[in-house]
């Protein structure tokens, strides 16, 4: 496919490095930003800002430690930056002992996950009860950690270990309501 027949994606893209851009550019026709690595440096960061000024960002890093890590200095210095997330499965490389990345994705999961961006927002009026977090079994039992890798699939926000997971529901306007719905959906593959 030639870049003319790419789609154009306006918001420029955070990636953590240049496989991951090679890989984005063989899908869209995408101006990216790389962090090199987990430590983001202050110029990285204004980089970002200034993206994020002129045309947008959208923050799409391996769903693994350091992909979190960059993410969440993102979110710390860029409050407003968008968000597209990979789910583990679709990150999978085809070599063993190769490690998650968007460079690994197939065209499909790239496309999905770019379609289904999210805006993080702080709004405490859609707080969702610990008790309820409990009772779905998504932070303590024996499938805790599977049924909320399933549930951050589901929802598009990636994955969370037990502690981030209120936050990142809150974070991304999660309704009790779109919980319930996905829940629903989580228990029918368990």
């Amino acid at each position: 496919m030639t870049k003319q027949n790419k789609e154009k994606i306006e918001e420029i893209i955070v990636v953590e490095g240049k496989d991951d851009t090679k890989r984005l550019k063989e899908v869209f026709d995408v101006d990216t930003i790389e962090t090199r690595g987990s430590a983001i440096n202050e110029t990285i960061l204004e980089q970002i800002e200034h993206a994020q000024e002129t045309r947008g960002v959208i923050v799409f890093t391996d769903p693994d430690f350091s992909g979190e890590k960059i993410r969440k200095t993102i979110m710390e210095a860029i409050p407003d930056a968008q968000h597209a997330f990979l789910s583990r499965r679709m990150a999978a490389p085809q070599k063993r002992g190769a490690s998650l990345g968007v460079e690994h994705a197939s065209d499909e999961a790239i496309i999905e996950a770019l379609r289904k961006v999210v805006t993080p927002a702080e709004n405490d009026d859609q707080k969702i009860a610990r008790q309820t977090l409990l009772d779905y079994g998504l932070i303590a039992g024996a499938q805790a950690r599977e049924r909320r890798e399933r549930l951050g699939d589901e929802l598009k926000i990636g994955y969370t270990n037990a502690k981030q997971l209120e936050k990142r529901l809150l974070m991304f306007r999660i309704t009790e309501a779109q919980l319930h719905e996905a829940m629903r959906k989580v228990e029918e593959t368990l």
